[in-house]
């Protein structure tokens, strides 16, 4: 039999998964009781996060935007705070499910799953988001592509939750987040979030190897030659060769690969039409 137990405090939180390692954290719940109730996990205790005051909301710190773990999908998606080149962000929390899913599950829920065909991590990759971390040891945080170790494995360590995601202060430029998937609201056989930046773009693809893909040197080569197809070509054929697809329900990793390169040219060619 699992216990729930509902901590006051993130320290109180943090303790008990301290003192109880097969406890597991509990943000919405839509993804846990799922897999839960398929028996793919089990927990001596679920550590239920929703008591927790300042885990919920999105508001700017210093020259950042923080999103809080707790903070549903569904207010991400109508966030006027997401703009520019954040909008990427509200944009993928609105194709998460369905609205029941939305209404209930989490940022940090989602974050902590870690699942490669989920929609933030993509997004999040792409905009230079950090997630922050509290755990025993106290607080730290790590960019995305750092925090995402291997397939549905993250950086966080016994007693640790996903406390809030950190932004830079959006910019007024375009982004997009394109999704294929069998049925809307699906996880995505393949995304690619991508923002514009002065003189090039950020792209990160999703739900093609165990994190998202992304290639900063890559970028820097296609700076100052986005109306250059022949450049834009090579630059999905870079991110296509950092990709390790899974065959899996959702398509074959052959598939998978022929899809990058045609969604990143769209997604460039997206954030590049005139306002």
């Amino acid at each position: 039999m699992n216990f729930v137990v509902s901590p006051k405090s993130v320290d109180e939180a943090v303790n008990f998964l301290v003192e109880h390692p097969e406890a597991r954290p509990m943000s919405g719940g839509a993804s846990l009781v799922a897999m839960k109730n398929a028996r793919l996990i089990d927990a001596s205790h679920f550590v239920s996060l929703a008591n927790i005051d300042g885990l919920r909301g999105i508001g700017r710190v210093g020259d950042s935007l923080r999103i809080g773990g707790m903070t549903r999908h569904s207010d991400i998606a109508t966030c006027d705070l997401l703009k520019g080149d954040l909008e990427m962000i509200r944009l993928a929390a609105g194709q998460i499910a369905n609205s029941v899913i939305r209404n209930m599950g989490t940022m940090g829920g989602a974050i902590g799953n870690a699942d490669p065909a989920a929609d933030y991590l993509p997004v999040l990759a792409c905009a230079d988001g950090e997630v922050e971390i509290t755990g025993p040891d106290g607080v730290r945080r790590l960019p995305v592509l750092d925090y995402v170790l291997d397939w549905y494995e993250t950086a966080l360590e016994l007693g640790e939750i996903v406390t809030a995601v950190f932004l830079p202060s959006p910019k007024e430029a375009r982004s997009v987040y394109r999704k294929l998937a069998r049925t809307p609201g699906d996880y995505a056989t393949a995304s690619v979030a991508c923002c514009a930046v002065d003189q090039g773009v950020r792209v990160a693809v999703g739900a093609c190897g165990p994190r998202p893909l992304r290639s900063r040197e890559a970028e820097a080569t296609l700076a100052g030659k986005m109306h250059d197809v022949d450049a834009i070509a090579e630059f999905g054929q870079a991110l296509r060769e950092l990709a390790d697809p899974l065959d899996d329900v959702r398509g074959s990793s052959q598939y998978r690969l022929q899809l990058i390169p045609r969604m990143v040219s769209a997604a460039i060619a997206d954030v590049m039409e005139p306002v």
